[in-house]
């Protein structure tokens, strides 16, 4: 087919793709390297074809380093949330006494982790507990509730029972709800409330894989008080 017919005229495609499959072209026709002319693609300066390549390659460049950048940060971040919950799980071994282990966990995670507000509470420990200040105040709709929790709940404070175990309910703003069981197939036998002032510190659609990881360590520390392994 001639390419010069009228009727089936050189489309930019057809240019596209013979330059695509021809990449010695522009080494027999060096020239039109330093002739062809292009936006820069910044302002409406013309620019040769191979400063228009090197101002992508820049840009993309650039792309990679800011890219590079936030994964060091996040790196970096983690590696301080590791080392956080590792000295918070240190002092949680080093707690000698069962009774003491809901204080310590509710004072590692409010200096460790900046949280404004935390409480705990138990039930269906052992009876040599149940005096403690952790021990009461739970109703039996709040025990069922967290029981029914397959993972913490965040959000606004809503009015929740657990909100009246802060210092302060009136400045929480917004809470996270974390059931405590021994293992995932049992009920909880305790919840941990954390709270902020800030509408977002906890909010519907954050993950909550690392408070699940909370939960999982403050759960296994507090079987010390149930009633077949507890010491006081």
């Amino acid at each position: 087919m001639n390419p010069t017919d009228h009727n089936n005229p050189i489309t930019e495609d057809d240019i596209a793709n013979f330059l695509a499959n021809t990449p010695d072209f522009f080494e027999r026709h060096a020239e039109l390297l330093a002739t062809v002319q292009l936006s820069s693609g910044h302002g409406g300066r013309a620019v040769s074809l191979q400063e228009r390549q090197a101002g992508l390659l820049r840009d993309k460049i650039k792309t990679l380093e800011g890219k590079i950048v936030d994964m060091i940060r996040h790196g970096q971040e983690n590696v301080g949330i590791a080392d956080k919950l590792q000295r918070c799980t240190r002092n949680l071994l080093l707690t000698a006494h069962a009774r003491d282990l809901p204080e310590t966990i509710v004072h590692e995670l409010k200096g460790q982790f900046a949280i404004p507000q935390a409480a705990i509470k138990l039930w269906r420990i052992n009876g040599v507990f149940t005096g403690e200040p952790f021990a009461s105040g739970i109703s039996s709709d709040t025990q069922a509730f967290a029981s029914s929790l397959g993972a913490p709940y965040c959000g606004v404070n809503s009015g929740f029972e657990a909100a009246s175990w802060l210092p302060d309910p009136a400045m929480a703003m917004s809470i996270a709800l974390i059931p405590l069981k021994a293992d995932s197939q049992s009920d909880a036998f305790g919840m941990l409330v954390l709270a902020s002032t800030d509408p977002q510190r906890f909010h519907a659609d954050m993950g909550t894989d690392f408070l699940s990881q909370i939960g999982d360590l403050a759960g296994a520390a507090m079987t010390r008080l149930l009633p077949h392994n507890a010491a006081d």
